[in-house]
């Protein structure tokens, strides 16, 4: 009997995502004005912050991915979720920038500790010929979540007259129900022997067609600056706390509509190809939001860069699973997550030290020509492949 992709550990895998990142996307919109209209931070502490805490992030998965290997998923799944709510309680009470760093990196580290074994887990669950569909479905889930919890923030700042800290604590309530739901989810992996966990820690690199498909999509997203400072782009060009909030509900809803087909289009024709239009999106949103001041094209820019995301982070994962063999399927994950995460860090520091006030923002415009050049990579390689199939 043919396997289902759309597993019950998928199903709640994927619920308990929703419910984080329902949390996290509550905070996120409203961090860079905490940071810089409440706190009164800098741009580049926002930049440091955030890239500090995906370097966190980082470190975490590269550990996280390799110990489920050997003592599988789960522990690292329910830890990590449980970890990230502590993250944000601290940053919803924090009134200086170095107490948001510290915050904002817990719930970073949570989510290393959990993603790799989370998407090594899906990996599991999962038949190979379908892992884009799965992991496209997963990210639908989780940005379903990220449009629910800025609306939550929009609803919060309507009722609570603009009270950016108050509407903020709303977040725990999505974070403890994702904590809670974790309990549920299903170890697909046996735990491996003693003796086979000792002799594990001697392990075999990874293959070089995988670790030449990361290190292109690290390369790439050295441009990609934190999302937090395009929020701050938005306020600096005249957007309301409540603008703000609304644009990137209209970011993650574009996400949202575009992951499974996505994901799909990764299954039938190639990651390469999703990953290319995405880069193209991604190139196209960052330039005009640079260049403009306008609020229309601004949210133009915004939803482009929507697009980003559905076409590259579910199809990045699935990408790297499906060159992944079973006892390196945790590991892999975690050297792709923590150097994209690294890769980000470089960019949010980067991003916020370029940043300055004025009608154009450099930092974005040179980050779409990095983007553009990563999609005319993939361009290029696609139509040799192509024309060498032919011949």
């Amino acid at each position: 009997m043919k396997r289902l992709w759309l597993t019950k550990n998928l199903i709640v895998i994927s619920l308990v995502s929703l419910a984080q990142d329902a949390a996290s996307d509550l905070i996120y919109p409203l961090l860079p004005l905490l940071l810089v209209g409440v706190i009164g931070a800098a741009p580049l502490a926002l930049g440091l912050i955030e890239g500090c805490a995906e370097a966190a992030a980082g470190f975490a998965k590269l550990w996280a991915g390799q110990a489920s290997d050997r003592f599988g998923r789960k522990p690292f799944v329910v830890s990590g979720y449980a970890i990230a709510g502590a993250g944000k309680a601290f940053v919803v009470i924090a009134t200086t920038w170095p107490l948001v760093f510290i915050g904002r990196v817990t719930d970073r580290i949570g989510k290393g500790v959990r993603s790799s074994p989370r998407d090594a887990l899906i990996n599991d669950s999962v038949p190979k010929e379908h892992l884009g569909k799965a992991y496209g479905f997963h990210r639908t889930a989780d940005n379903l979540g990220a449009v629910i919890g800025p609306v939550l923030a929009l609803i919060g700042l309507a009722l609570l007259n603009d009270d950016i800290r108050a509407v903020a604590q709303w977040a725990l309530i999505p974070a403890f129900i994702s904590a809670v739901l974790t309990l549920f989810v299903k170890e697909t992996r046996a735990r491996a022997p003693k003796e086979k966990r000792v002799k594990a820690t001697k392990k075999a690199p990874l293959p070089s067609h995988l670790k030449r498909a990361i290190t292109t999509l690290v390369l790439i997203q050295l441009t990609n600056i934190p999302d937090a400072l395009l929020l701050l782009r938005l306020h600096d060009i005249g957007f309301s706390s409540k603008g703000v909030v609304g644009a990137y509900i209209l970011m993650s809803s574009v996400t949202v509509l575009a992951s499974y087909p996505a994901g799909a289009l990764a299954d039938k024709i190639s990651p390469q190809v999703a990953y290319m239009i995405g880069l193209f999106a991604f190139a196209g949103g960052y330039a005009l939001l640079g260049l403009t001041t306008n609020h229309s094209l601004a949210l133009l820019a915004v939803g482009t860069y929507g697009l980003f995301g559905a076409l590259t982070d579910g199809v990045g994962k699935a990408w790297i699973a499906g060159l992944s063999e079973d006892q390196h399927r945790g590991r892999a994950q975690g050297v792709y997550q923590a150097s994209m995460n690294f890769a980000v860090m470089g960019a949010g520091i980067w991003g916020g030290a370029l940043w300055m006030s004025g009608d154009k923002q450099w930092p974005l415009v040179i980050a779409a020509g990095g983007a553009f050049l990563g999609a005319l990579f993939f361009a290029i390689r696609i139509l040799n492949h192509r024309i060498a199939d032919r011949f």
